[in-house]
């Protein structure tokens, strides 16, 4: 279970101050895979680090009694001086997980030969996509956080992370940020909607859905002073 405590966040983006998250209270029920929707720029993904802990709220709180996992295939805490498997050892010690089966299972989900032993800077995008999702697949949690993870690698790879996350959404929960419905329709049991700060919570999926349609079709309005 994932508790949100009047959670605020605001800041300010030239000169205008912008909230996120206007003192919002919601429950995702353990196990509950939850669609995230909103117009782009909502703030979905600042929402979903302020649930993963990277990102700090302005007021209020986040409460869970599981692990949560950081945004599936985030890489922004990769050290670019260390190489793929010094970094992937890092993240082991952080989580308390054995570092020997993380670093050969990452070895073997990324593919990335004797990179993974060169220094991170050094990786292209792509690599650079592989490594984070193997870490973000190596570690079990109760819920993962998605943002976006079909953007992640090429196509053949992108099947394979799928196939692998399908896997893990057998025994965990999941709040998915996602502009394909399919992809929306296919992994999510409940939705949230973000518009103005403020979080609707729909047990059923497609009334989630209907609700973030009709705010697509009125014209965005910038809430700020």
């Amino acid at each position: 279970m994932i508790r949100l405590e009047n959670l605020t966040k605001a800041y300010r983006l030239k000169g205008r101050r912008t909230l996120v998250a206007d003192n919002v209270n919601a429950v995702f029920p353990t196990g509950a895979s939850v669609a995230l929707l909103g117009r782009n720029g909502a703030g979905k993904s600042t929402l979903l680090r302020m649930i993963a802990g990277t990102v700090s709220p302005t007021a209020g709180r986040v409460l869970s009694n599981g692990t949560i996992s950081w945004p599936v295939g985030f890489m922004g805490s990769f050290h670019g001086e260390l190489t793929g498997a010094q970094n992937v050892r890092f993240v082991a010690r952080i989580y308390g997980v054995d570092t020997d089966e993380l670093v050969d299972y990452v070895a073997d989900f990324a593919e990335l030969g004797q990179h993974y032993h060169q220094p991170f800077s050094s990786y292209s995008s792509g690599m650079r996509s592989r490594l984070a999702m193997g870490t973000s697949m190596g570690i079990h949690f109760d819920t993962y956080l998605v943002d976006e993870v079909t953007s992640v690698g090429d196509a053949n790879f992108r099947v394979k992370s799928q196939r692998v996350f399908s896997d893990r959404m057998a025994n965990s929960g999941a709040i998915v940020v996602s502009h394909s419905m399919p992809m929306i329709r296919s992994m999510c049991t409940m939705g949230a909607v973000l518009e103005h700060g403020h979080l609707t919570v729909f047990d059923d999926l497609e009334e989630a859905i209907a609700h973030h349609e009709a705010i697509l079709r009125v014209p965005k309005v910038v809430v700020g002073d």
